[in-house]
């Protein structure tokens, strides 16, 4: 059967047994099922943005994890990208590979305000421009940066979204 999916698994990171996205700042994958993000789950990367935080503006950081939870196939010339923009005009979210690679473990970062050492953010919005995660075999991962930018004055907006992709080739 080929690689569908639920074969491709976003975890969060912050250590083995972390389910509090909060504490997504790098570090080991989650590996409980707490750890997997969601889809439509408020809250399932981000905290609320606070008055003070919309009034001065606010750029936050989270490190996820891609992993190609398939038994056997290997998931070829993947990528990830922003298929859709967060629906608030008043922020952005952008992307960052991990510099540690493939089956690497990201960096820690001491706060949520902090950045990654060393990554490059982007905002590729379709496939062709997708950062590249290279071959992933089953059980392979890697390490991916998502920075928010909360605009100054923002205005109050309730359950903005975004979504990430990841898109590759399978051999069956």
């Amino acid at each position: 059967m080929p690689i569908v999916a639920s074969d491709i698994k976003y975890r969060i990171s912050g250590g083995a047994s972390n389910t509090n996205p909060n504490l997504a700042l790098g570090g080991a994958m989650s590996t409980v099922a707490g750890g997997i993000i969601t889809t439509d789950v408020l809250n399932n990367v981000w905290d609320n943005v606070a008055g003070a935080e919309s009034s001065a503006g606010d750029t936050e950081y989270r490190c996820i994890y891609v992993r190609n939870e398939h038994a056997t196939l290997t998931l070829t010339t993947s990528k990830v990208w922003i298929s859709s923009n967060t629906t608030s005009t008043d922020d952005e979210v952008d992307i960052a590979l991990g510099g540690e690679g493939k089956n690497g473990t990201a960096e820690t970062v001491a706060n949520e305000n902090t950045a990654p050492v060393g990554e490059t953010f982007s905002h590729p919005t379709t496939f062709a421009g997708g950062l590249s995660l290279t071959d992933l075999a089953p059980n392979d991962f890697y390490p991916v940066w998502i920075r928010r930018t909360v605009n100054a004055s923002a205005a109050a907006f309730n359950a903005d979204a975004y979504t990430l992709s990841v898109q590759g080739e399978t051999a069956a």
